[in-house]
């Protein structure tokens, strides 16, 4: 997409020690309209093309918007962020507060009573402002927003997350009056974009008691033919307890986070995931949560759109990441902030999360479900925005690379997935892990899944949608962002092409060798294995709350120190290795069998054949990064 000379700035300002990381700034209104109008650039996605349209919407649907306003300085802003984040640097870690960076680059009040003068004069009801100006919420009927940004809303029918949606958005720019050109930088809301984000996990693996495995090799089919020499091949594992993934990262009693808060951003809000994390806690070897170190931010007036947005799949993402997070950092506070919907209220989470500064490590395990594609430019620019306040604040965030591999078969051609493309996130991908009795790891290789089917007494590679393919971490370079510098040198430029390349840094995501969780569903509790990248971040995200607890401080962007460590992160290469299963895993993004049978799954053995396919490989590569954490990270990322 063609830059604005503001994101020109931004890209010029962002120099960390050896040069520069690249990221459109908020987009700013531009080019003529009619009189005394100008266009906001950005606002339309790219789904919503003539082809695709279907129809008109409803004039008198109420939507709810948000109006985003424009930071002041964002090239100073971005020069602050590199400055406080830089290990060696003299500004590292002299991070400001909400406060402070609100008074120096936050909107004005006045920003804000002109943009709601003007939308009240309208006839848009404002419900509200964040508390860092960022966004002003507001609400009207679907006719009265097309009279006021000068554009008609309709439906178009696109193929999103591996089904064919309608969705709403402009059929031409929206625009503002001119005034507010320098004030107003995006519109959310106006379309269904948000509709798009998807968490990114699997369901508790339904595998029988009998067949699984609780450690590496416990179990092996023997009736089944081994593809893999003795020791490479072994039945699904039932699925790792606290105890074995703080084993799995060298945690000792030491490591727990003492003295910090890690967020959690999701959807609607499990009443029970606080009984929950405590009623497995001592199945799996982790402590309770104590009074008050577990808290929930919920919006007002309530949820909303359940009926498309699926409840029950946040509410089993949520319980993930909380005990995922308490696992590795078990002293560690923890905040949720619930969205009221997954059609718009994750960036509003997001924000209030930034906003009010009260989270050291935030951990996002959900993305768009067709990588880099469906969300507007506008929209994307207002999530690195608040990305950007945060790393000035000292916060790091952790963002899972997503489940579906390169994305080829969501998007239609290999994407990286967003937000994980951000240059001002961790983007985490994910490893299979086996384990022996003694918590020792005798197989860590990349996580990208092949299913085989028995057939005929032979194992036949599985021919769906996505032939072999069954899950795999999210990977390979973004369309949008420059390469940072923190990645020149280190990421062959083979892999970047010029891009910032995900994912940084990758922990347990296998479904296959998963974590176990407890959670009550439709009443009844259980404990069953979980896996995605959704596992992997709020992983990373408690390593970093451990790290912080050595070094007495905030960390910020993570990732000039993992790319400038040395020690504490292991390289993760391709082994041939493979599990037996019963049950093939429903990843979103993939297509498996869906019968009991006979499977044979390969690990990391490039599932998705095309030019540039995702394989771990020596140094850094497109599903683990940089390596994954092994005993002496948390010391080592301490001391960056």
């Amino acid at each position: 997409m063609p830059l604005s000379s503001t994101a020109t700035a931004l890209m010029s300002a962002l120099a960390f020690a050896a040069g520069a990381a690249a990221v459109p700034a908020g987009v700013q209104a531009a080019g003529p309209a009619d009189g005394d109008r100008t266009v906001v650039a950005g606002n339309t996605p790219a789904w919503a093309t003539p082809a695709a349209k279907v129809g008109g919407t409803d004039a008198a649907a109420v939507r709810h918007i948000q109006i985003a306003l424009a930071l002041r300085d964002e090239a100073g802003a971005a020069r602050l962020a590199a400055a406080v984040s830089a290990p060696g640097n003299a500004g590292k870690g002299k991070f400001l507060t909400s406060q402070q960076f609100t008074d120096r680059f936050g909107p004005t009040d006045d920003a804000v009573a002109q943009v709601r003068d003007w939308l009240t004069r309208e006839g848009v009801t404002v419900t509200g402002v964040s508390g860092n100006r960022h966004f002003i919420d507001a609400q009207a009927p679907t006719g009265d927003l097309e009279r006021v940004f000068g554009a008609t809303l309709s439906t178009f029918r696109s193929h999103v997350g591996g089904r064919t949606e309608t969705l709403v958005a402009p059929d031409s720019p929206i625009t503002i009056p001119r005034s507010l050109r320098t004030t107003v930088t995006a519109v959310l809301g106006l379309d269904d974009s948000a509709k798009t984000v998807r968490p990114q996990h699997t369901a508790p693996a339904a595998a029988d008691a009998q067949d699984c495995a609780r450690w590496w090799g416990e179990q092996n089919n023997a009736d089944v033919p081994q593809k893999y020499p003795a020791g490479a091949q072994s039945n699904a594992l039932c699925g790792y307890t606290g105890t074995s993934v703080r084993a799995m990262y060298g945690l000792g009693a030491g490591n727990s986070g003492a003295g910090t808060t890690v967020g959690v951003v999701g959807a609607y809000n499990s009443e029970t995931v606080v009984d929950d994390t405590n009623r497995a806690a001592p199945q799996l070897g982790v402590p309770a949560l104590a009074a008050g170190q577990y808290s929930a931010v919920l919006p007002e007036g309530g949820f909303t759109d359940q009926q498309q947005c699926n409840p029950d799949s946040w509410a089993g993402e949520q319980t993930l990441d909380v005990q995922a997070a308490h696992t590795v950092a078990p002293s560690a506070k923890i905040r949720y902030y619930a969205a009221k919907s997954c059609i718009g209220g994750l960036y509003d989470s997001v924000n209030q999360a930034v906003s009010d500064n009260a989270v050291d490590v935030l951990s996002l395990s959900w993305g768009n479900a067709d990588g880099e594609r469906s969300m507007t430019p506008a929209a994307r620019d207002q999530f690195n925005s608040m990305a950007l306040q945060a790393a000035i604040q000292g916060q790091s965030i952790t963002v899972s690379s997503g489940d579906a591999g390169t994305n080829e078969t969501l998007a239609g051609q290999p994407t990286a997935s967003f937000p994980a493309s951000s240059p001002w996130v961790t983007a985490v991908g994910g490893t299979s892990v086996g384990l022996d009795s003694a918590n020792k790891p005798v197989m860590v290789t990349g996580w990208e899944n092949s299913g085989n089917t028995l057939t005929g007494g032979q194992w036949v590679p599985q021919s769906d949608a996505d032939g072999p393919f069954a899950g795999g971490a999210g990977g390979g370079a973004s369309a949008l962002y420059d390469t940072p510098d923190w990645q020149t040198g280190v990421v062959p430029a083979s892999a970047s092409h010029g891009h910032r390349a995900v994912p940084d840094i990758a922990a347990l995501a296998d479904s296959y060798t998963g974590m176990l969780v407890g959670q009550t569903v439709n009443g009844q509790f259980g404990i069953g294995s979980y896996g995605g990248t959704s596992l992997a971040s709020p992983l990373i995200a408690g390593l970093a709350a451990d790290a912080q607890q050595a070094r007495g401080g905030r960390g910020g962007l993570l990732t000039p120190a993992l790319y400038g460590m040395h020690g504490g992160i292991a390289d993760v290469t391709p082994q041939k290795a493979g599990v037996w299963t019963s049950v093939m895993h429903a990843l979103p993004g993939t297509t498996v069998p869906g019968s009991r049978g006979s499977y044979l799954v390969d690990f990391d053995a490039r599932p998705q054949p095309q030019k540039e396919p995702l394989q771990s490989a020596p140094g850094w590569d497109n599903v683990t990064g940089v390596g994954t954490p092994d005993s002496g990270f948390v010391a080592a990322l301490a001391a960056q």
